[in-house]
């Protein structure tokens, strides 16, 4: 067992407890390094609760290095492909693709849903491919004027054979 020792300097005067002779109290005849372990004892007893230990002196803690930044995960991307093609007549198909294996082929899509679709996912799709459906709406209607006079005359043939 290991014991430390102070060394005490000249005893001082300046004590917490009367000076009184023969009454079992610390005296100025007591000798220098009891009186500094006695007011060592009671300066722990009065700072820590009964039973436990004396605080241990608080030393700075060391300074952390800056946290390193995280590198930036990268984002699981899925490739899809959606194909969609239309024809002058106004008929559209869609296709979808997953790498090289087909989701779906050649599904019938309304050309108001195409471009509806186009719209959703940004201007400039959907400007060309409005063109593209109006230029198959104006040609349907010219067809379609057309045939209407196509049909009068077939009609008023009919109406001559009566």
């Amino acid at each position: 067992m290991t014991v430390d020792t102070l060394a005490v300097d000249a005893p001082s005067g300046d004590t917490d407890t009367p000076a009184t002779s023969g009454t079992g109290f610390a005296s100025e005849s007591a000798t220098p390094a009891a009186s500094v372990a006695s007011e060592a004892a009671s300066s722990a007893a009065t700072s820590a609760p009964a039973g436990e230990a004396a605080p241990a002196p608080v030393a700075e803690k060391p300074k952390k290095a800056p946290a390193k930044k995280a590198a930036a995960k990268k984002a699981k991307t899925i490739e899809l492909t959606l194909t969609v093609t239309g024809t002058a007549d106004g008929e559209w198909r869609a296709e979808l693709k997953q790498g090289s294996t087909f989701l779906a082929r050649d599904l019938a899509v309304a050309a108001a849903a195409v471009s509806r679709a186009a719209k959703e996912l940004h201007e400039d799709l959907s400007t060309p491919i409005d063109e593209v459906i109006e230029e198959a709406r104006s040609q349907q209607a010219a067809k379609v004027a057309a045939l209407e006079a196509e049909l009068e005359a077939a009609r008023a043939a009919l109406a001559e054979l009566d």
